[in-house]
């Protein structure tokens, strides 16, 4: 079911999302359901929960030709529950950022380069993985909805912050959702 989608504002998208404590159940799955079918149709590359108002540490991201990031690596279609980040080196890269929960705006936020992420799927096997890139920048963004953190907050540069028709009146600035 596609669900309405929290703009920032919303008290809700600044609470710490309680961790999972039992996996593989009905209510487990059609939370993820509702996040992919949420994703899927508004052609994002990641969604958290707290985002559809659910506060569950629970992320969904994956992008494989999407036509909001012609350039982006493909991210594998991914279900992460209570994930860690641990950063794998101290290199930070700029890029541009978007958000469903902050619809029409851009900005440039410094991200880790490279990461590992642990975390579980929906029915509680381990995942562990080192990634890079674009992958990086997309998990630690879904991540930080988990903790209330909504990208802008990130930003160190405002003059890189605005809507996308302004910042780029030829099109393009893709987003991470």
């Amino acid at each position: 079911m596609i669900r309405p989608v929290l703009r920032m504002g919303d008290p809700r998208l600044w609470q710490k999302a309680r961790p999972v404590r039992q996996f593989d159940t009905p209510q487990l799955h059609a939370l993820i359901a509702d996040l992919e079918d949420t994703m899927r149709h508004l052609d994002g590359a990641g969604l958290a929960a707290p985002q559809i108002g659910v506060d569950l540490r629970v992320v969904i991201f994956g992008v494989d030709g999407n036509p909001r990031y012609p350039d982006a690596a493909s991210v594998p279609r991914t279900v992460l529950i209570n994930p860690v980040l641990t950063p794998l080196s101290a290199e930070i890269e700029e890029d541009w950022e978007g958000c469903l929960s902050v619809p029409g705006l851009r900005g440039a936020v410094p991200r880790w380069m490279r990461l590992r992420y642990t975390g579980f799927d929906a029915r509680g096997r381990s995942i562990d993985r080192s990634v890079d890139g674009f992958h990086a920048r997309v998990v630690q963004h879904e991540c930080d909805h988990l903790d209330g953190i909504l990208y802008p907050l990130r930003i160190r540069d405002f003059t890189r912050f605005g809507f996308v028709d302004e910042l780029f009146p030829g099109g393009g600035g893709g987003a991470i959702e």
